[in-house]
């Protein structure tokens, strides 16, 4: 498939994610020789990822440096990893070869995935598909490949903080509501004012479980994510979106463990 015959939003991230790749290398190296943290700020949810992987059939839905897909491996899934961005890929393939490890991994759109109903028992996406993929397009396609009984795991920027997002893309969140809530859904960031990226998407909480709910999931865990509590120094640490102080207040993440019924 051309460029081209894309949607908008995938087009644009593909150009973000290329471009901005190179700045992902040593982020990836360091994930690939880690064990298991999420998100932006290094917090152990266990429960996003099972201890023992053996004979499950996995899939990471935009993958970027495919540390997640090589931690499943590890466990002893057979993995599948999808990106938008040869760029990021390219780092990918080279730490797979570095670590001996067996990755598929895939240029591609997570929103339209080439394999077949039911080929996977386990599917997650920390950031990636779960941020800049359309939920009203990912979420069917993720429950498509899953077999029954299946699990998808996502992670990504919570409701708030994007609530907390001022219009014109400036950073650090804010304390304050800074747009409508119920509209909420695609957030055009190529023109920020901070830091321009892709086009990324959010829902109203509600929206969220009815999506679940109407596409055939069933919500077995929702974790919102506190950072540690920081100290004087480095509450203002701001290593994206929003500071450490912040996101000890309020959530700058959310988490999913669903399971297709």
């Amino acid at each position: 498939m051309s460029d081209q015959s894309l949607p908008e939003h995938v087009r644009a991230n593909r150009a973000h994610w290329d471009a901005d790749a190179p700045n992902w290398v040593a982020y990836g190296e360091r994930a690939w020789n880690a064990e298991p943290t999420w998100g932006m700020w290094g917090v152990p949810i266990p429960a996003l990822l099972p201890d023992d992987m053996t004979g499950l059939h996995a899939i990471e839905l935009g993958c970027g440096t495919a540390y997640v897909s090589a931690w499943m491996a590890r466990r002893g899934a057979t993995v599948v990893g999808i990106d938008n961005s040869e760029g990021q890929l390219t780092t990918a393939r080279r730490l797979a070869a570095e670590h001996g490890i067996a990755l598929t991994l895939i240029h591609g759109n997570a929103e339209t995935v080439p394999y077949p109903d039911g080929s996977f028992d386990f599917a997650i996406s920390e950031y990636g598909a779960a941020i800049w993929c359309d939920p009203f397009v990912w979420i069917p396609e993720a429950h498509r490949l899953l077999r029954s009984g299946g699990t998808l795991v996502f992670l990504g920027t919570s409701t708030l903080a994007m609530m907390c997002s001022p219009i014109d893309g400036s950073l650090p969140v804010t304390t304050q509501l800074e747009r409508d809530y119920f509209t909420i859904h695609r957030l055009d960031w190529r023109d920020a004012a901070d830091e321009p990226g892709g086009i990324e998407f959010n829902l109203p909480l509600s929206r969220w479980f009815r999506l679940f709910r109407d596409t055939g999931f069933e919500v077995v865990e929702f974790l919102e994510i506190q950072a540690p509590e920081p100290t004087p120094e480095a509450a203002d640490k701001m290593p994206f979106y929003a500071t450490a102080g912040w996101s000890h207040r309020f959530p700058s993440e959310q988490a999913w463990v669903l399971h297709k019924r």
